[in-house]
């Protein structure tokens, strides 16, 4: 008897509780995965050519045995199976709208062809919609949810590897596609080796400062560790582990962003048509501007080319790594909502595109918290001064001066304020003038709420 394993955002054979059913049900196993392209065509170079080469490394480590086709998740996978005669098709649960609707589909599927549908785990510690209050709700505000996911806990890591199951050949495969051109663009070397090495790195030499440096770009302060995480390289259950009994505030800073992560996959359960609409329905009624100055406008935030270094750093981050330091994206979104006056979605849709770690749940969510327009939200009228958040998070422009080359020659924190020297060469001036964009913003938000 054999079974199907089909790999989506689970790419590793440690700590995968999926492979451990597969292996429970039966000794022999076909690794599958289906290039879909509801998934691939909304994502850019640098998404697609890290995905590629996860699926290199895990075909690597399955000794060239992982079964890649392309089509209609819903007729591939019932082909596959019945391929290798295999009569149950497991999978990690997948808590997002689209996977969601494409697994009931491919369910229902394999019932009518007597092949059973069996979802073990997810890519998240506890499951999106297991935390709940006490009177069966779902939070709506992070930290008594991350008391309350604390408490929960999570299941110990699951002992799994390459060797537990006997690998089918597979019957037909796809050569995995070429990575996409990416220009200058460096990206994180893909995979679950990858993955693991660059963890214990950082639980040896980064967790104990943690807490201090991971508002810092221009510090090597942060894990790396989200695109793992957004394509299953490591389970956040295994980092959960390894942190366990560390009462350090580095440890402890960490769990709360683990925890992050899976508030948004929760909200994101209860409330799918937030990825595309507003948590808060009065932010419907959000005044932006239109027409081709606001598309000028986006453009020059897109290519970093507002005159405000610490957003311009950002942006060309993004485009020379495929992400950005969480600080200067909690900046940089704050900039296109509150002084450019946009739409968030705009933002989310280009964050999604070119982030390696883009991740529906926490950028969509994330994008709203900062729009004011989502759970949790921070006060809109919390509009970040991009000026001195350069000066308090990169204070002596290091970070500025490594992604901005036109201001490598200015020295100190003076480079976050360019427009004040007599001469800032190619840089160009402000877009805006902050503090005026501050009282529109203001202006706009009291339009809907009456303030």
């Amino acid at each position: 008897m054999s079974a199907v394993l089909w790999f989506r955002r689970d790419l590793r054979l440690g700590d995968h509780a999926a492979l451990l059913s597969a292996a429970e049900r039966s000794g022999r196993v076909l690794a599958l995965y289906v290039l879909d392209e509801a998934l691939l065509s909304p994502a850019g170079a640098p998404r697609t050519a890290f995905l590629y080469g996860c699926l290199r490394a895990l075909d690597e480590q399955l000794g060239g045995r992982l079964m890649v086709v392309r089509g209609d998740p819903a007729r591939e996978v019932v082909k596959a199976a019945k391929a290798v005669d295999a009569k149950s098709v497991h999978v990690s649960a997948d808590t997002a709208p689209y996977g969601r609707g494409r697994d009931e589909k491919v369910a229902k599927e394999l019932e009518a062809a007597g092949i059973d549908w069996v979802a073990t785990g997810s890519s998240y510690a506890v499951t999106p919609g297991r935390v709940r209050k006490v009177d069966g709700e779902p939070y709506r505000v992070f930290t008594p949810f991350y008391r309350a996911w604390l408490r929960h806990g999570s299941r110990s890591p699951a002992d799994t590897g390459p060797s537990i199951v006997d690998w089918i050949e597979p019957p037909r495969t796809l050569s995995i596609p070429d990575s996409p051109e990416l220009g200058r663009t460096s990206l994180p070397e893909p995979g679950e080796r990858a993955a693991r090495e660059l963890w214990q790195e950082f639980r040896a030499e980064g967790l104990d400062s943690y807490d201090e440096q991971r508002d810092r770009p221009d510090l090597a302060g942060t894990t790396r560790i989200s695109p793992y995480l957004r394509w299953g390289c490591v389970h956040p259950r295994t980092l959960l582990a390894d942190l366990a009994g560390d009462r350090g505030a580095g440890a402890g800073a960490l769990r709360s962003e683990l925890a992050w992560r899976e508030f948004h996959a929760d909200v994101l359960w209860h409330r799918p048509e937030t990825a595309r609409w507003n948590y808060d329905e009065r932010f419907d009624r959000m005044r932006h501007e239109t027409g081709a100055a606001a598309r000028s406008a986006f453009g020059r935030w897109c290519e970093g080319r507002t005159g405000y270094p610490i957003v311009d750093a950002g942006m060309r981050q993004l485009l020379a790594e495929g992400w950005m330091h969480n600080r200067v994206r909690m900046v940089v979104a704050s900039f296109l909502v509150k002084d450019l006056h946009l739409p968030w979605r705009w933002g989310a849709r280009h964050f999604m595109r070119l982030l390696v770690d883009g991740d529906l749940a926490s950028n969509q969510l994330n994008w709203q918290w900062v729009a004011g327009s989502g759970t949790d939200a921070a006060p809109y009228f919390r509009v970040f001064n991009p000026t001195t958040q350069g000066e308090k998070f990169d204070p002596n422009g290091d970070y500025v001066r490594e992604y901005v080359p036109e201001l490598r020659a200015v020295r100190g924190k003076a480079v976050h304020q360019p427009w004040k020297l007599f001469d800032q060469g190619d840089y160009p001036p402000p877009i805006v003038e902050h503090a005026h964009e501050r009282q529109v913003a203001l202006s706009h938000y009291g339009e809907i709420t009456g303030k």
